[in-house]
């Protein structure tokens, strides 16, 4: 299984890019917390390079900004290459697949709302009859012939 998870503030702004074939590309580096008290001459965070495509890259690119506590869900990913000057190199990055807001509404990230890469959510409040709750344990009766029930 290869699932990551981090939390953590952006370092700079989000980088979005192009391929040939036009598909976006975002790249950015996440500093994350460290757990437990740092020791002296240690860093307290690790940094991480992020890579985002399609979608999620476009909603990255356009809603992200240095600064900002974001939730990140991926898998690690090894890439290799040959550089200009010949030398074999290495780099693990973090390949997103869901990035989410992850500060909260008083530290204001200027965005809509807590949306998954770039998909808002469609769902419709339920509702419910506006009659006194039955019984005395506080909770109203649904009307169930709503067809907009998530269940």
């Amino acid at each position: 299984m290869n699932k990551v998870i981090l939390m953590g503030r952006l370092v700079a702004d989000p980088e979005t890019r192009y391929t040939q074939s036009n598909v976006p590309m975002t790249r950015f580096k996440l500093a994350v917390n460290r757990p437990g008290k740092p020791q002296e001459g240690q860093p307290n965070a690790d940094f991480f390079n992020i890579t985002a495509w399609r979608t999620t890259a476009e909603f990255v690119g356009k809603y992200f900004k240095k600064g900002q506590q974001v939730l990140i869900e991926g898998y690690l990913r090894n890439n290799s290459w040959t550089d200009q000057q010949g030398n074999k190199r290495y780099s693990d990055d973090v390949h997103a697949e869901n990035v989410y807001f992850a500060d909260s509404k008083r530290e204001g990230s200027g965005a809509p709302n807590n949306y998954a890469g770039g998909h808002a959510p469609q769902v419709s409040a339920p509702s419910f009859s506006a009659e006194k709750p039955e019984n005395g344990d506080g909770f109203y009766a649904l009307n169930e012939d709503d067809e907009d029930l998530p269940f």
